[in-house]
């Protein structure tokens, strides 16, 4: 418990030191010009390098993995990969929005001990929403508690799906968006894996699915969802790990259900078409 209150502080100063930084960069790009990407991968690295330094300053035998480990300029992780903690992180989650200046972006981070997630955080700084959770103690809000919604049907259910960047006609997470979007009351795609799954946990979505998400992506928002209420699967209805891409997740056993019924006839559907 005493050490699950310190994992949470540094947490909590990691993410806004990384939301400080990336604020910084808020502003500075043209995408109606070539090559926004060099100056997002920058801002992106100075996030992550913003991060790093609070966690190691505090825990220096704890190994970090993040989107932009080629671009950190610190040795230490190398031999760091075999501690049994990792910290797992996403400087700037829904990049997209960023570069264009839509306010729907976060930075997420995540603690996990030989395969169990331990702290998480996902901080909106557009919103000023931090989002907290504890193994066992529960998830936050800005420090109040949240739980997932109590909506028991896929009809009245609010939907979001996360498309892959390559997204193609074939690709899962649109098969099952073209066969949801008449089940459910509607479908959203709001392009942050991190929030989509906090919105989740605050009770804001129902269900979430999403076939080709990182680790950085999902990790701190599963442990949301899981201290929050929710109910996580794979497609195959199987328990999911941090090592698996597809995911489908609910407010409730229920509806995880439900959405798990959409899911199959969609692959159905899909592989008959192949």
């Amino acid at each position: 418990m005493e050490m699950l209150s310190e994992y949470m502080a540094v947490c909590e100063r990691a993410i806004r030191a990384g939301a400080d930084t990336i604020q910084a960069w808020a502003g500075q790009f043209d995408v109606r010009k070539k090559g926004p990407s060099d100056l997002v991968t920058q801002a992106d690295l100075a996030s992550q390098q913003a991060i790093s330094r609070i966690i190691w300053d505090v825990f220096p035998n704890h190994a970090i993995i993040g989107e932009e480990d080629a671009g950190l300029s610190v040795d230490a992780n190398t031999h760091l990969r075999g501690s049994e903690y990792r910290w797992i992180v996403d400087p700037l989650d829904g990049t997209t929005n960023f570069v264009h200046g839509v306010p729907h972006y976060a930075v997420s981070l995540a603690l996990e001990r030989q395969g169990e997630l331990l702290v998480a955080g996902v901080l909106d700084p557009m919103q000023n929403e931090c989002f907290t959770a504890a193994a066992g103690q529960g998830a936050r809000l800005n420090g109040r508690p949240i739980h997932t919604s109590k909506v028991a049907a896929i009809s009245e259910a609010l939907a979001v799906v996360g498309f892959p960047p390559d997204v193609q006609p074939d690709s899962l997470d649109l098969l099952v968006f073209l066969r949801a979007v008449f089940h459910c009351q509607a479908v959203r795609r709001s392009g942050s894996t991190a929030l989509n799954l906090a919105y989740l946990a605050a009770g804001r979505y129902d269900v979430f699915w999403n076939f080709s998400a990182n680790i950085w992506d999902v990790a701190a928002g599963i442990l949301l969802v899981r201290e929050a209420g929710g109910a996580l699967r794979t497609p195959e209805g199987k328990e999911y790990s941090l090592e698996q891409k597809p995911f489908l997740t609910a407010a409730n056993p229920a509806l995880l259900n439900q959405l798990r019924e959409i899911v199959s006839a969609a692959l159905k559907e899909g592989v008959a078409d192949s």
